[in-house]
């Protein structure tokens, strides 16, 4: 194949860090050496939990030409990009094994970005269908079911519907910076009701007694990954749909490594926090994952999750922030519907033929709809409150 030489790894730890980064280059976080093999030290991506590292590597010679994160699945949890629906279909209609499958995909995080990782010398036309070839090669060899990339980067997306994956649409909420000076003035795109209700949320954070700060890079406390780690337990305990993939090790790894893309607002009464958000960024993206409270408090949860972080966001040159999968609460307060992608290859014709020509030919419009219609309600200036 011109001179590349296609290998498939077990893990990310048999790739040197400065050769795997110089691939990822601007692109997501998630996808740098440290985000992901942090995941694999502390074992929460491994065979044993359903999500064994394939990653594939692309060589020229002695250099690295392209990588691609990739992950076979024995379930479908932890992926936000929901088709146990495809599963049962298969499984107990067509008496189709649907798994294993293969999926490119950064692990328990529902943010946007996923991509082939080219080197910027490379031509991503050409090693694009190159990747796919070897991929389609190693998904039948293993007999997967399907191929997927789950939340992808838009040109990654147009490749491989030009090679004849299947678009999934979805959507989550997301915020965009028009050029804001600061807070008040993202305020003034509201119409007066809505200004006034988010200038009442954030009040009420002082009015008990709660200070709210930022820590990042160097200024992070010492404890504060433990801390958030304790925060986010306690968060999945509550919440019973809230499945726990994230262990301690994780956190103490970041500790060690990630504090450069991190920035944590803790809700403050006294020294220690009762409340905590975990965020990361790069350049000018901002994504929220996690957050948690030992205390049920009105308000803290949009506090520490879209004001502070706006707030954060425009005093720092972000541009977009994604803060992760759910909640229609964040369209009222700045956050419009926004589509997201997936892309799927499914291999035994007759499932192939019900998802893309029945179940996503009907599917897909709904949810472009529904975002439009979402968007229609936008609590902004000159249209009607949601």
């Amino acid at each position: 194949m011109s001179g590349y030489q296609f290998e498939w790894l077990d893990s990310l730890l048999n790739i040197p860090q400065a050769d795997w980064d110089r691939l990822v280059g601007h692109r997501s976080p998630f996808l740098e050496w440290t985000w992901l093999a942090s995941l694999e030290k502390a074992g929460c991506v491994s065979a044993r939990e359903g999500w064994q590292p394939c990653h594939l590597v692309v060589r020229k010679g002695r250099q690295l030409a392209a990588a691609a994160p990739l992950y076979l699945k024995s379930h479908s949890r932890g992926e936000f990009v929901f088709d146990q629906a495809w599963a049962e279909l298969a499984e107990y209609q067509l008496g189709i094994r649907y798994y294993p499958k293969l999926i490119g995909a950064i692990p328990f995080t529902p943010a946007v970005g996923y991509e082939f990782l080219i080197a910027e010398d490379e031509d991503p036309d050409t090693l694009t269908p190159l990747m796919v070839e070897a991929i389609d090669q190693f998904s039948r060899k293993t007999k997967c079911s399907c191929t997927s990339f789950l939340f992808t980067e838009e040109k990654f997306r147009q490749r491989l519907e030009a090679l004849d994956f299947i678009p999934r649409i979805d959507f989550n909420y997301q915020w965009s910076n028009a050029n804001y000076q600061d807070f008040e003035d993202f305020l003034s795109v509201f119409n007066a009701n809505q200004r006034k209700n988010i200038r009442r949320e954030r009040r009420e954070m002082k009015d008990i007694g709660l200070d709210i700060q930022c820590f990042t890079g160097n200024s992070i406390p010492d404890g504060y990954y433990r801390r958030m780690y304790d925060f986010y337990s306690d968060t999945c305990r509550k919440f019973s749909n809230w499945s726990k993939y994230l262990n301690r090790k994780f956190f103490d790894l970041l500790d060690e490594s990630f504090r450069h893309r991190t920035v944590f607002f803790a809700a403050l009464h006294g020294p220690e926090p009762i409340g905590m958000s975990f965020c990361v960024f790069k350049e000018e993206q901002m994504y929220g994952r996690i957050w948690g409270a030992y205390e049920d408090i009105k308000f803290l949860h949009f506090n520490l999750c879209y004001y502070e972080t706006i707030d954060w966001a425009i005093a720092h040159g972000i541009k977009r922030l994604d803060p992760g999968t759910g909640g229609q609460h964040k369209h009222k307060r700045g956050f419009p519907a926004t589509p997201t992608y997936s892309l799927h290859r499914i291999y035994p014709a007759n499932l192939k033929d019900i998802i893309k020509n029945h179940l996503l030919e009907r599917a897909n419009p709904y949810y472009l709809e529904q975002l439009v219609l979402l968007n229609e309600t936008l609590p902004m200036k000159g249209r009607t409150s949601s």
